[in-house]
């Protein structure tokens, strides 16, 4: 499947990665004289680090179920995490190749939103009805479309997960690729 999705999720994860650290944004000494913080808030931002050891745990673990070929220790820079999953699975069959790049689609999304860019999933058409009108919601952790028409069948806007929207665009890459050559 080639590496079409692999700068997107890299770069994503190290923008993320560069959010890592937090700066005071008061001084410690202008606390508020009623129950506020005793303490600065940590200088690191935890979420994101949480998030990039979660995206790399899941790297390092599908790598180790669908090793076919010894690439080496794990990548000091995270970014790399990509290139070296690839890299650790050359041999892998057509659906587990799909299923890999997918994740990697998947976690970029995910990086970008992590980072504040929800607008990531006004890139990919709704499933269900084709239209361009997706949006995130945060509070779900799904992107919704925005087609009043297009509804379950409760009659509720339909939800769609990062990785039902991350499966979808793989598979229509590849089948772009299919017919182009």
């Amino acid at each position: 499947m080639g590496n079409t999705d692999n700068g997107d999720a890299a770069d994503r994860l190290r923008t993320l990665e560069g959010r890592i650290w937090r700066f005071p944004t008061g001084s410690v000494n202008k606390l508020p004289r009623s129950g506020g913080p005793t303490h600065p808030e940590a200088p690191l931002d935890l979420d994101i680090i949480d998030h990039i050891t979660a995206s790399v745990r899941e790297a390092q673990d599908h790598v180790s179920a669908n090793r076919t070929e010894n690439a080496g220790p794990m990548p000091a820079n995270v970014a790399d995490v990509y290139d070296w999953w690839r890299a650790s699975t050359p041999s892998l069959d057509a659906e587990r190749t799909l299923a890999r790049e997918a994740v990697i689609y998947r976690q970029g999304l995910e990086h970008a939103i992590q980072a504040g860019d929800t607008k990531v999933v006004r890139k990919h058409p709704c499933p269900e009805c084709g239209c361009w009108g997706l949006f995130w919601r945060r509070p779900e952790k799904r992107a919704v479309c925005a087609n009043r028409d297009c509804r379950d069948e409760d009659g509720l806007a339909r939800m769609w997960e990062l990785k039902h929207l991350a499966h979808e665009h793989v598979t229509r890459q590849k089948m772009l690729k299919a017919t182009a050559t």
